[in-house]
């Protein structure tokens, strides 16, 4: 028990279980953004591991079946490793008070993280950590299945909101989609308590997956839904209700928009992206004129109650947009949402398809009419 290298082996086994008991400590038990450095490093190790996967596939819905067992994988994986840490760290320090070689101290660490107790026996202060380290285990594989039933229901509530938005905003859901099927469905009052809905939503996920970070890898059951797509969605139209229409654009829009905002941002610190806090309104957006002149001209093309031209609109469309769309690009390279129109556009996946719906009546069956305005990228058709 005097040799060095048994002392030194049990001052890093202690270490090992303290800074374990603290990355479970704050990641299944403090609801705050702790972010616990070993999920990330975990789920960014699997990510890693499945690119050279993910470029041979040529679809994107391939991918996407690839991709959806990194969130649910790597928190197996961080269960996984706490475990395995504290197996480590308490037999390291077992190997101190025992006496015994490095591998039975090791052997019985792991009998006693599972309270088997199969090959402890053990006296002394060998005895006392077996008992602790049972009583760890023990601990931490309840909270473990306790985790599971809160992901899931956060999960659950999440998903609920971005199925409901797609009958709004489409397929992909697209900012100015959402605007347009208001006007062409004669439901604009419905907006505000949209707006009021998805700022709620953004406030549960900030609280959620701030808490729960492995919840940003969970992916949608329809590949061609992404709660983050549908997020910068509901973004951009509550920004271009304001660009284009200042004053009869409801209020509960600048709300939602600053709460999303805030969502993002909020995300972007338990990641540790890094963005601008308070950006000016005239700073470049990756968004270009153009591609806003295609929202802006299928608006138009329903009517919409524009008041501002398509210069005026622009500028403080572009105003709104610099606040979010840095951390939507940034969480879009880790996440991997399908592609969209007004998304970071990600060649490897595949292009962007705007969504249409085709208006089948008995006097046009093959419902050939087409919102004018977008380019001619093979729409995705909702009939």
């Amino acid at each position: 028990m005097g040799d060095p290298l048994r002392i030194a082996c049990f001052a890093i086994g202690l270490v090992v279980v303290l800074v374990t008991a603290m990355s479970v400590f704050t990641t299944l038990v403090i609801p705050r953004a702790t972010s616990s450095r070993l999920l990330l490093s975990v789920s960014r190790v699997l990510a890693r591991a499945l690119k050279t996967m993910l470029m041979r596939l040529e679809t994107y819905e391939a991918k996407d079946r690839v991709v959806a067992i990194v969130g649910p994988f790597g928190m197996l994986m961080l269960f996984a490793a706490w475990l395995g840490l504290f197996v480590l760290g308490f037999g390291l320090m077992i190997w101190w008070a025992g006496g015994t070689t490095l591998t039975f101290a090791l052997g019985s660490s792991g009998s006693s993280i599972f309270t088997l107790g199969i090959l402890s026996g053990a006296r002394g202060a060998a005895r006392a950590l077996d008992i602790v380290e049972a009583g760890t285990g023990f601990l931490v594989i309840a909270l473990e299945i306790a985790y599971l039933p809160a992901l899931y229901n956060a999960f659950s509530m999440r998903e609920t909101e971005v199925t409901l938005l797609a009958a709004r905003g489409g397929v992909p859901t697209w900012g100015p989609e959402i605007l347009s099927r208001h006007v062409r469905f004669t439901n604009m009052d419905d907006l505000p308590s949209l707006y009021s809905t998805w700022e709620r939503w953004a406030a549960a996920v900030s609280e959620s997956h701030t808490a729960y970070p492995s919840l940003m890898w969970f992916r949608s059951p329809e590949s061609s839904r992404s709660w983050l797509l549908a997020l910068v969605a509901i973004l951009d139209a509550a920004a271009m209700h304001h660009a284009l229409a200042p004053s009869t654009a409801p209020r509960q829009g600048r709300l939602c928009l600053r709460m999303g905002t805030n969502c993002l941002r909020s995300l972007a610190d338990a990641l540790r992206i890094p963005y601008e806090l308070d950006p000016l309104p005239t700073t470049p957006t990756r968004l270009t004129e153009q591609e806003f002149g295609e929202g802006y001209d299928l608006l138009a093309s329903v009517d919409f109650p524009i008041e501002c031209s398509k210069e005026e609109s622009w500028r403080h469309f572009a105003g709104w947009r610099v606040n979010y769309e840095g951390i939507a690009d940034a969480l879009t390279l880790l996440v991997m949402p399908p592609p969209a129109p007004w998304l970071l556009e990600r060649p490897d996946l595949g292009p962007a398809t705007f969504p249409t719906i085709l208006n089948r009546t008995p006097d046009d069956p093959e419902g050939t009419i087409r919102p004018k305005g977008l380019r001619e990228l093979s729409p995705r058709s909702e009939g």
